[in-house]
């Protein structure tokens, strides 16, 4: 995610963040499955090569998707003029570990980060053909239960129907400016972490991407009024305008508008349609292709850094009331004038699409990564490690979102920039990026956590523990 430096209210720490050195002053068994005809690439699956770097090791085959993740059918009809989402959603889902209910984020429902109000409304829930008892546990927790438990390795097929309803615009990821709409943590989500279970920890400040959410493949059909267009996370259906197929990611996402848009094919290293799109009437001091450039070269850059790129394809849109961007697997959100978080955003798609993590928990293992992506492909890496962290969140840098709760104007320092400084201290900056790379190949489709992350810098650092230790990473 992108934030603006400066002053920011706490509704904004998993909303829209800019990197802070770089910000513009400017988640019975069934008999139908609805899964996906595209897996994710293959190349994501091979042995990556050695990198020739003097003392990086060879990098490990890059982890699998779990073949037993979830499976999303989803549709969305779109009202923009209205601001109103009817969804139907189906899901086949199979736990690892016996549970005696089953759990779906209704994040729109949580604190907002401006006054716009947005709420999600569920209704009957079913499993297999028969209608469950749901409720609330509280505005963002619904709870299914069946009065039984429900056995790991057993699929289960839920569905449900559910309505968006939003009332104007927001600095935020659901949003209605004008004619267009961003959809991001839109829909009802499953938060399970494999070999865990259910992620129930209330959002903080703002709602956050269901980042707990496991890897999935979604089957998504956005239905829109004539003269809108849809930009959307995964592959689009060249036979089925607003079919989207996206294998292998925790979450999707979507904006819809008048987009004019502009396409290029990235090699991050096989090849990746990209596709950017500026809401009509959007004046930015950048043009269209400009961005598109940015994109394509950060994913070639860090298709080479941290492993291949995951999926067929990649979107991103400029929508107005937006102050930074916000990231999604294969869809960014940008607000105009936010060039300069450009590749922060694009780093996201290693570090939080397809190496997750739990940003509630550890909300450095996406943000001080991704501005480390960021500072190595602008060159600034030196800038950020000169930037003073102040004293009170100093050797804090892996604590969790409610360490930062009351420290809203440090949270870009201690985070952001504290977390790619720790990453610098590591050694050779090329070396760090080898760390990286073996833990995308290791952790690739998986929740990450701290630990996770320093065992693959100790194995090209043997000090590695120490070191990041002194910053405060938990490992």
């Amino acid at each position: 995610m992108t934030r603006r430096a400066g002053l920011l209210l706490l509704a904004l720490l998993l909303t829209a963040c800019t990197e802070g050195d770089t910000a513009q002053t400017a988640r019975p068994p069934a008999t139908t499955a609805p899964a996906p005809a595209t897996a994710p690439p293959t190349s994501t699956t091979t042995a990556l090569p050695a990198a020739t770097v003097a003392g990086c090791p060879a990098v490990p085959a890059r982890a699998q998707p779990d073949p037993a993740r979830p499976k999303y059918m989803l549709r969305a009809d779109v009202h923009p003029v209205e601001g109103t989402v009817d969804g139907q959603l189906k899901v086949v889902f199979t736990p690892d570990l016996d549970t005696d209910r089953l759990v779906f984020r209704l994040w729109p429902n949580g604190p907002k980060s401006g006054p716009a109000a947005a709420s999600l409304e569920t209704g009957p829930v079913t499993i297999g053909d028969r209608p469950v008892t749901s409720t609330l546990d509280d505005a963002t927790t619904l709870v299914v239960r069946s009065g039984g438990t429900f056995r790991a390795g057993r699929p289960l097929e839920v569905a449900m129907t559910w309505q968006l309803r939003m009332s104007g615009p927001a600095n935020d990821r659901v949003s209605k400016n004008g004619d267009s709409m961003r959809l991001g943590s839109f829909f009802p989500i499953l938060p399970w972490e494999p070999g865990v279970g259910w992620a129930t920890d209330a959002a903080v400040g703002g709602f956050a991407e269901s980042s707990t959410a496991p890897t999935a493949d979604f089957d998504l059909t956005v239905v829109l009024p004539d003269g809108f267009n849809v930009l959307a996370s995964g592959a689009p259906d060249p036979a089925r305008p607003g079919h989207f197929i996206a294998a292998g990611m925790r979450d999707v996402a979507l904006s819809v508008g008048r987009f004019d848009t502009v396409s290029a094919v990235a090699m991050a290293p096989q090849p990746v349609q990209v596709t950017v799109g500026v809401q009509k009437g959007v004046v930015d001091t950048e043009t269209p292709k400009a961005y598109l450039d940015r994109v394509v070269a950060s994913l070639e850059d860090f298709g080479k850094r941290f492993g291949p790129y995951p999926w067929p394809a990649f979107t991103m849109a400029i929508t107005p009331e937006l102050g930074g961007g916000i990231e999604y697997p294969g869809h960014v959100m940008q607000g105009q004038n936010t060039f300069g978080v450009t590749s922060h955003e694009v780093g996201h798609q290693w570090f939080y699409g397809l190496v997750g993590n739990d940003q509630g928990r550890d909300p450095w293992l996406d943000e001080g990564l991704a501005t480390w992506a960021a500072a190595r492909f602008e060159g600034r890496l030196d800038r950020v490690k000169a930037r003073v962290i102040p004293p009170a969140v100093r050797h804090r840098v892996g604590e969790p979102m409610s360490f930062w709760a009351d420290k809203s104007q440090l949270y870009d320092d201690g985070v952001y920039t504290q977390g790619a400084q720790a990453l610098a201290a590591l050694g050779d900056p090329a070396l760090v990026d080898c760390a990286l790379r073996v833990y995308v190949a290791v952790n690739a489709y998986r929740i990450a956590r701290q630990p996770d992350l320093v065992r693959a810098a100790a194995a090209v650092f043997p000090d590695a523990a120490a070191t990041l230790a002194s910053y405060g990473v938990k490992g």
